[in-house]
Formats: structure tokens, C-alpha cells, sequence
């Protein structure tokens, strides 16, 4: 897979992982955003180092998938914890 693809699995990563894990975020949708496309490059590299569990140069892999949420939503949660969970 290319960067943009990349992106386009960030995204729509960091809208999963919004989905089942709704609240307001400090950051709104961009925070969220960039946190789905860094939770794809993070949970790929994760998946690919330590679980040895390469991943596929296909977009619809559901390792792939399965890597980019698990990503995005571990940086949302840790986000929410360093910066709390609402906006006031």
C-alpha cells in the first residue's frame, strides 16, 4: 500500500475508533483525525514488529484493518487521558 492509502485507512480508522468511542475530545474532528491516520502508521508498524504479523500490500486485509483501529484507538484513549475527555 502507498501513503495515500495509508491515509485513507487513517481516516477511516480514526472514524471507527470515534464510533466506538464517542465523547468530546479536546482536539474535535481534526485531532481525531490525525490521530486515526497515526494509529494506522503506529498499529501497522506494531503489527508488523512484534506480532509478526506483516502487513498486506492489500487495502481490504482485515489484518490491516484490524491493526489501523487498534492503533487509533489506543492514541484516543491515550489522548483523552493526557488532555482529558471534554471541552469546556
Amino acid at each position: 500500500m502507498g501513503i495515500v492509502s495509508w491515509i485513507v485507512l487513517g481516516l477511516l480508522a480514526g472514524i471507527i475508533a470515534k464510533v466506538l468511542l464517542p465523547g468530546r475530545d479536546p482536539g474535535g474532528l481534526i485531532g481525531t483525525t490525525f490521530i486515526g491516520i497515526a494509529g494506522a502508521f503506529i498499529g501497522g508498524w506494531l503489527s508488523a514488529k512484534f506480532l509478526d504479523k506483516p502487513i498486506g500490500h492489500d487495502f481490504y486485509d482485515p489484518a490491516t484493518w484490524g491493526s489501523a483501529i487498534a492503533g487509533s484507538l489506543v492514541l484516543l484513549i491515550g489522548y483523552r487521558i493526557l488532555f482529558g475527555n471534554s471541552r469546556d
